[in-house]
């Protein structure tokens, strides 16, 4: 499932009805967790169960307690305690890579949403509303428990295919657009299987590009690779083959074009625009798509994108209109229809022709 996918349906899930993803490290699934939360405007709690004993969960003994009443009671952690208090999303988080004791509490509280018990042996429940979201990792670079089938069926199960959109998506506007326009061009970039490369290799996925980011951008180095330590930087979170090509393209960044560049600046540009290969026309393109969905292209715009138009190849032009078409903007596609409609329309003709 996609990312988008996922964001739709989960917030709309009964609460009482845990959420299980499945997929491999660096994709983004506490992220993605924490999403639901603040789509709903609820707190977000992150527990991880590979770092906890069995008592950090079902609670710890209350010795006072006993000496008092002679009944046993547990003390119980503290973020059970809000999540019963309050409606939450609580992310428990590695749940395979937990210790069994503690999976077995993580199953307790998935399957009775319940832990512990108080002085009258009653258990504490979490509040109606809390939702529970739990992750695995899978994948042939894990040392994991499997999880039982039986156990399964309590879950809205997801199996979490990120893509190269889901990823633009997420990071324009919160990555540097150096990074968002690499994984824009190289895609083979975006994540590469540890199973695939030798034991110990670093390979890229996309937390990583998320924590390259950072840490460029604390050195101020995101806009000088040729800088010494941009690309031992890089080559830490990334990996070799990732960097060198980054590293290139981050060097020769300035030749970039942008969306504003075409639509406000278009004469400025038409000499760099007559020169790009066809890869960096269809990055152009994906980039003027996404600044059509948000916004509204005025009449001088839309001429300008016309007269981009006038580079193009027929399949080229058609792909510009099938992804400004595909951002529902209708005020957009409208004015842009009135200017390329009918080259369209002749470049779909002569495709069928051509396939007859």
């Amino acid at each position: 499932m996609d990312i988008k996918t996922f964001q739709t349906v989960a917030g709309s899930l009964p609460p009482e009805i845990a959420i299980l993803l499945r997929g491999p490290t660096g994709i983004g699934k506490s992220m993605l967790a924490k999403g639901v939360a603040d789509n709903l405007e609820m707190a977000y709690i992150d527990v991880r169960g590979s770092t906890m004993q069995e008592g950090d969960v079902g609670g710890y003994p209350d010795m006072e307690g006993m000496k008092e009443n002679g009944i046993m009671t547990f003390c119980m952690p503290s973020w059970f305690v809000r999540a019963c208090n309050e409606p939450v999303v609580l992310m428990l988080d590695e749940v395979n890579r937990s210790l069994p004791g503690v999976m077995q509490s993580f199953f307790q509280l998935v399957l009775d949403r319940e832990l512990g018990n108080d002085a009258s042996g009653n258990p504490y429940k979490l509040h109606p509303g809390t939702r529970v979201i739990a992750a695995i990792n899978c994948g042939n670079e894990y040392t994991v428990e499997e999880m039982d089938p039986a156990l399964l069926r309590r879950f809205w199960v997801v199996d979490l295919e990120p893509t190269k959109d889901d990823f633009i998506e997420w990071a324009s506007g919160k990555l540097d657009p150096i990074i968002v326009d690499f994984i824009r061009q190289h895609p083979e970039h975006l994540r590469v299987d540890p199973s695939s490369v030798e034991a110990g290799t670093v390979t890229p996925n996309p937390a990583s590009w998320h924590r390259l980011d950072t840490s460029l951008k604390h050195a101020e180095l995101i806009e000088t690779p040729g800088a010494g330590g941009f690309y031992a930087i890089c080559t830490g979170f990334v990996g070799t083959e990732a960097s060198i090509q980054f590293v290139d393209f981050a060097r020769n960044y300035s030749r970039q074009v942008t969306a504003e560049d075409v639509l406000d600046n278009f004469d400025d540009f038409k000499d760099k625009l007559e020169d790009m290969t066809t890869d960096r026309v269809n990055a152009l393109i994906q980039k003027v798509a996404e600044w059509c969905k948000d916004n509204d292209l005025t009449l001088g715009q839309a001429r300008n994108l016309k007269s981009w138009t006038g580079m193009m190849g027929d399949e080229i032009v058609v792909h510009l209109w099938n992804q400004i078409s595909g951002t529902q903007n209708l005020p957009n596609i409208q004015k842009l229809h009135k200017l390329i409609g009918s080259r369209i329309v002749e470049a779909v003709n002569t495709s069928r022709n051509l396939k007859k």
